[in-house]
């Protein structure tokens, strides 16, 4: 079994916890904004044995946690890379925000990426329209308020894991116990107050120049997630030169954790073609 370096790398003021294992091209996996890198056990676990696999809390999530001042993800991502010596092009997934954040990586250093993964994703700048589930995101704003952590966790899990047309009943009670646990834990943090997330700002935004980028990309999403992200999804696949698109069915916005055998498949078909 491959060695797994797990620590916490001095980022710009804060700790980021990460794990690295493995050998051969760069696999960096960034997670989404209700979750912590724990959201890819399964990838980290099945990608170790043929490529240099890396996974990391953002600041703010799971083990790594939030810092005064303000900060950018991308600057830490940046920075995380430099610090761990990875200096090959990556193949770089993210999930929901945090494919929003692979998308701006890969457009400032299009060098430096060699196949974008994006799941349960959109581009900054991107609007559509499409319904939203405005009582049950409304409803998450008022227990936020109160500092009722286990009723945020419960929204977020029927907004995004249960996602549209399912109920907790339809799906896999220990992943969506594992999403919960770390749902809870992005509220117990997001309550202490502690930090500024500002997101760069380009003077032309990502959504109009998806064009630029020329790498092999796959866009991955949920048969049960949210309308608009399954329209950015098609917007996207449209988008991107040199992309493929797969439809994971009866799951919502973490479907790697629901079906990781057919999300594995999908990745293994995507890099076998690059």
């Amino acid at each position: 079994m491959p060695k797994v370096e797990s620590g916490y790398a001095q980022v710009k003021g804060a700790r980021l916890y990460y794990e690295l294992a493995g050998g051969g091209a760069p696999f960096v996996m960034i997670h989404a904004g209700i979750a912590d890198c724990r959201m890819w056990e399964g990838e980290f676990d099945a990608f170790e044995r043929s490529h240099r696999v890396l996974r990391f809390d953002m600041r703010g999530y799971g083990r790594s946690l939030p810092v005064d001042g303000e900060f950018n993800i991308q600057d830490d991502c940046e920075a995380l890379l430099s610090s761990l010596g990875i200096t090959d092009p990556i193949i770089l997934m993210g999930c929901s925000m945090g494919g929003g954040l692979a998308i701006d990586f890969a457009l400032s250093h299009p060098e430096a990426v060699a196949a974008l993964i994006l799941v349960g994703s959109d581009p900054a700048g991107l609007e559509l329209d499409a319904d939203w589930p405005d009582e049950l995101l409304a409803q998450s704003e008022a227990a936020f308020e109160a500092g009722d952590v286990d009723r945020v966790a419960e929204l977020d899990m029927r907004i995004w894991f249960d996602g549209v047309g399912r109920s907790p009943q339809d799906v896999d009670a220990r992943a969506r116990q594992v999403a919960f646990d770390m749902a809870r834990l992005v509220t117990e943090h997001e309550l202490k107050g502690i930090g500024t997330h500002v997101r760069k700002q380009a003077a032309i935004p990502a959504a109009r120049r998806l064009r630029e980028l020329l790498m092999p990309a796959l866009i991955v999403i949920g048969e049960n997630d949210l309308p608009y992200l399954k329209l950015a999804a098609d917007f996207m696949a449209a988008s991107i030169p040199n992309t493929a698109k797969v439809v994971i069915p009866n799951a919502g916005h973490l479907p790697n954790m629901e079906h990781p055998a057919l999300f594995q498949d999908a990745l293994r078909d995507f890099l076998g073609n690059c």
